[in-house]
């Protein structure tokens, strides 16, 4: 029974030449007419339907920060940007995402789910994070970091308190009736887990410079992840730091805060510089994967004893990027 994502990474740049993006309400309705066609098509065979893929990494990296299509970002941050405004529409394109996802989810357990027998749900990422001290205002900075991983709106309707009052009216609001639709909106949740950071405290922005990236007030980073022996190593990637750890709390605390939800690990893994002086026999004696996935899986084994509803695992492999 395959896993099929509606929404991928090169549909981006399409949708937004066409339909302009996640930044227009109309996408919303295309969404749910391209979900339609592929229930039609594949869904007498796919029985796990995801929607959306990392919301959030699409919302930060197309809208904030240029890293992902279509490369918006305010121009203050000098980078090489498309135009854009990193307040503003990186929340527009979260909120319609959200929209898109209810549209797509409802349209499949109204006139789909009952004949050809599928589960639809949605994948969030999110790092853990734990607080650079024991002071109350870093540990309330974690907080504040793990309530942008967009969970709150599908299980209570509305967006968490801490973004509505730092955000105020930049962030799009929800009609009663899409409140209604997207509480519990989901039969699985998908969730991405790679690394941890420590959360700190940070002051409050001025409105001119506000950020998608700066409004949760908390500076995340791994600055003294080593001096304090918060992980074992590192990988290629500069923003992944190993903490096995990480996958168990995160886990808990998603099942504690968010009604215990059915979950399914749709990515963990870790990726490795290339040494081409190294032979292809001393290459393939892959220890430092191997100790990465025998501890997250031993931590994952740990949240399940502890009662959290994981009913499936896939490890991050070259295949996620071709």
């Amino acid at each position: 029974m395959p896993f099929v994502t509606l929404f991928h990474w090169d549909l981006p740049q399409t949708l937004e030449d066409e339909y302009g993006g996640f930044l227009s309400p109309l996408i919303v309705n295309h969404f749910r007419d391209y979900a339609e066609l592929c229930y039609k098509e594949f869904g007498d065979r796919v029985k796990h339907w995801i929607t959306f893929n990392e919301p959030y990494s699409y919302s930060a990296g197309g809208y904030a920060v240029a890293i992902l299509a279509p490369g918006r970002c305010s121009d203050r941050q000098e980078l090489n940007c498309t135009g854009g405004n990193s307040g503003t529409e990186p929340y527009l394109v979260a909120h319609n995402q959200l929209l898109a996802h209810t549209a797509a989810i409802t349209l499949y357990k109204q006139q789909y789910q009952s004949s050809q027998k599928g589960l639809i749900g949605i994948t969030l990422v999110s790092n853990w994070f734990e607080p650079v001290s024991e002071a109350e205002h870093h540990k309330n900075a974690t907080l504040r970091a793990l309530d942008y991983m967009f969970m709150d709106p599908l299980t209570n309707g509305d967006y968490p308190h801490s973004m509505r009052s730092l955000v105020g009216n930049r962030l799009p609001k929800f009609t009663k009736e899409q409140s209604k639709l997207l509480i519990g909106s989901f039969d699985f949740l998908g969730l991405n887990y790679y690394t941890a950071n420590y959360a700190a405290d940070a002051p409050h922005y001025n409105s001119v410079n506000a950020s998608y990236l700066t409004d949760t007030y908390a500076t995340l980073s791994c600055k003294y992840c080593k001096f304090k022996n918060f992980i074992s190593s590192t990988a290629a990637s500069d923003w992944l730091y190993v903490y096995p750890r990480g996958i168990r709390d995160l886990l808990l605390y998603t099942k504690t805060k968010y009604n215990d939800p059915l979950i399914y690990v749709t990515e963990n893994g870790i990726d490795e510089s290339n040494d081409p002086k190294l032979t292809l026999e001393v290459s393939l004696n892959d220890t430092q994967r191997v100790d990465y996935y025998y501890r997250h899986l031993y931590c994952l084994q740990r949240a399940i004893k502890d009662g959290v509803n994981v009913k499936g695992y896939f490890a991050w492999s070259l295949l996620d990027k071709l």
